[in-house]
C-alpha cells in the first residue's frame, strides 16, 4: 500500500481515481484508489565491450582509421559542412563499435564461479519472472 503519492498536476490519472470512504478500517484516512498504466520496459542486462589489447579492439581501431582516411575533409567551409563531417565521424565510430564489440555480462569484477550458463539462467529468470527459472 502506498501511503502518499504525488502525481503531475496535468496527469490524466487524476481524473480516473476513486476515494473509498467505507474502507477506512483502522486507518485514520480513506483509501484512494487509482490505476496507473505501467508500460513494459526492456532493461538492458548486458553491454557491448571491447577487451583491451584484444583482436576485436585492434579491428575496431583499424576500421576507424581506414574509414577516417577515406573521408573528404578538404572543403569544410561553413558550419553545415562541419556538422556533416562530425556526423560522419560519429557514424564511422558507431558502425565500427557495432561490428567489433561483443556482448558481455562477465567483467573482471565477476565472481570466479560466474559462467555464461549463469548469465543465461539469469536472463531466463528476468524474461519470465518465474521462480522455476
Amino acid at each position: 500500500m502506498i501511503d502518499l503519492m504525488f502525481l503531475c498536476y496535468s496527469s490524466l490519472e487524476l481524473y480516473q481515481h476513486s476515494i473509498l470512504p467505507n474502507s477506512w478500517l483502522s486507518s485514520d484516512h480513506a483509501p484512494f484508489s487509482i490505476n496507473i498504466p505501467i508500460l513494459e520496459e526492456i532493461i538492458q542486462t548486458s553491454k557491448l565491450t571491447l577487451v583491451p589489447k584484444s583482436d576485436q579492439e585492434s579491428a575496431f581501431i583499424d576500421d576507424i582509421i581506414s574509414n577516417f582516411k577515406n573521408m573528404d575533409t578538404s572543403n569544410i567551409e561553413d558550419i553545415d559542412k562541419l556538422e556533416r563531417v562530425v556526423n560522419q565521424l560519429g557514424t564511422i565510430i558507431d558502425q565500427a563499435w557495432t561490428k567489433n564489440a561483443k556482448k558481455s555480462k562477465i567483467s573482471k569484477h565477476s565472481k570466479h564461479w560466474w559462467t555464461e550458463e549463469c548469465c543465461q539462467s539469469l536472463d531466463n529468470y528476468r524474461a519470465s519472472r518465474s521462480l522455476d527459472n
